[in-house]
């Protein structure tokens, strides 16, 4: 086959309008703590800690060194009908930060694939107690849930399915919680909403509970647009659940590891789901891996409940990874002793009144903030939805401050080693940049 000239030909770019970006390529080629360096030598401010996953800031040398020594130990270990200590050594210690009661860890590559595993294990659970016609998922509109056949069909991201089919059946969805008219510019978690969890009654009313096997949900839905859960709206979904024998599935793979606040929101919130997903900054984005926290009934449902030999039919060639492992293990070693979630925690109130600054800036018709993420919405353009989100995106990028556009919503989550002076940074280049989109 004969190369192309162009080298940026080759890679399809996931989630990326590719023929812009090869037109006008923006390129990273190295990073340290809160900053990239771009491939034309400038210094990046990293305000959304990668994409919300490099909570411990960029090449910290302790994740380094131990990445290092794993591969030159273990390069890798098969995780079927085997296993290698680091793995066990991890599942064990997220075991210990995880909400009372979830402590069996299934390891996987990616958010994506956490979520797929969390469905799976639902199904599997019901069929196990012998609830086997329970096999509705039940998603939330507006929810990302990755990217596989499952996640994007529970998942209520209308651009992340239109493109393949009828995908996975039996699959129905609550109301998303967003609403200008009653939470615009609410700082923190808003006090109306939470009667919309109400509509998982109808759900059970149209289906039967009897055919229901989970619901999930992220506590704070990020991708889309930073939208932060109503006070109560969780806790009526827990008991709804709880009621009709649905299990509850947290989506926290943006959420864990000190994003809004403790390990996890569960934690923060004070809502102890049956299943929670994590990825993202579970290894501080050093090496890919996500995992699954399931509750002890429902493993021991499927693990004690079947028959002899393998319990679970699924699972993944890089499940547990070694280097993976080790980036996980040195990555909570950091947290812990730099309290990394402590500094986070003494500057939500700082982050929250400096984002919700931009309030009266041109096209600002939203500002959302929970923890140390941030959303601020604009008004569409009249050329089209997402215009100014991705004009303001570029012209951050190009004077110094990396944020994320998701259609006409600036999302912010840096990492969460920032202080005061680039929350001022981030701010304050917004401020002045969102001034001169059209």
């Amino acid at each position: 086959m004969k190369l192309e000239n162009d080298p940026l030909a080759a890679f399809w770019m996931p989630f990326t309008a590719n023929r812009a970006f090869k037109t006008t390529p923006r390129q990273l080629k190295s990073a340290k703590d809160m900053h990239y360096t771009s491939d034309d030598g400038r210094q990046i401010l990293d305000g959304t800690a990668g994409l919300w996953a490099v909570n411990a800031g960029h090449c910290r040398p302790p994740i380094v060194e131990a990445i290092q020594k794993c591969a030159a130990e273990l390069d890798y270990a098969p995780p079927f009908q085997l296993g290698h200590p680091l793995a066990f050594e991890l599942a064990s210690r997220l075991a210990t930060l995880m909400p009372e009661g979830l402590d069996r860890i299934f390891f996987t590559n990616s958010g994506s694939e956490s979520v797929d595993t969390a469905l799976k294990i639902a199904l599997a659970y019901q069929r196990a107690i012998g609830q086997g016609t329970r096999t509705r998922m039940i998603g939330r509109e507006r929810g990302y849930n990755g990217v596989g056949f499952g996640g994007i069909s529970v998942g209520g991201i209308v651009n992340n399915r239109r493109q393949f089919g009828t995908l996975l059946t039996g699959v129905d969805h609550l109301p998303h919680t967003h609403n200008l008219e009653h939470n615009a510019f609410t700082m923190g978690r808003p006090e109306w909403g939470a009667h919309l969890a109400d509509n998982l009654e109808a759900i059970v009313a149209l289906h039967g509970a009897e055919t229901i096997a989970a619901v999930i949900v992220e506590p704070m839905a990020g991708s889309t647009g930073v939208l932060v859960p109503p006070i109560g709206y969780l806790e009526k979904l827990r008991e709804i659940t709880r009621k009709h024998g649905i299990v509850l599935i947290f989506d926290e793979v943006i959420t864990a590891f000190g994003r809004v606040g403790g390990t996890t929101a569960s934690e923060t919130l004070g809502v102890t789901p049956d299943i929670i997903t994590m990825a993202k900054g579970l290894t501080n984005a050093a090496v890919p891996m996500g995992a699954v926290a399931v509750s002890r009934h429902i493993h021991d449902g499927v693990v004690e409940g079947g028959p002899d030999g393998i319990e679970l039919f699924h699972g993944y060639t890089y499940s547990g990874h070694p280097l993976a492992a080790a980036a996980a293990l040195a990555t909570l070693d950091l947290y812990k002793s730099e309290g990394i979630f402590e500094n986070a925690g003494s500057l939500h109130g700082y982050w929250q009144d400096a984002v919700h600054s931009l309030k009266g800036k041109k096209n600002v018709i939203d500002i959302r903030n929970m923890g140390i993420v941030a959303a601020i919405e604009l008004a569409p353009h009249a050329a089209g939805v997402g215009k100014r989100g991705m004009q303001l995106f570029h012209k951050c990028f190009d004077n110094g401050v990396l944020v994320r556009a998701t259609g006409d919503i600036i999302a912010l989550s840096p990492p969460l080693i920032l202080q005061k002076s680039h929350i001022d940074e981030i701010v304050g280049r917004i401020s002045e940049l969102i001034e001169t989109v059209d």
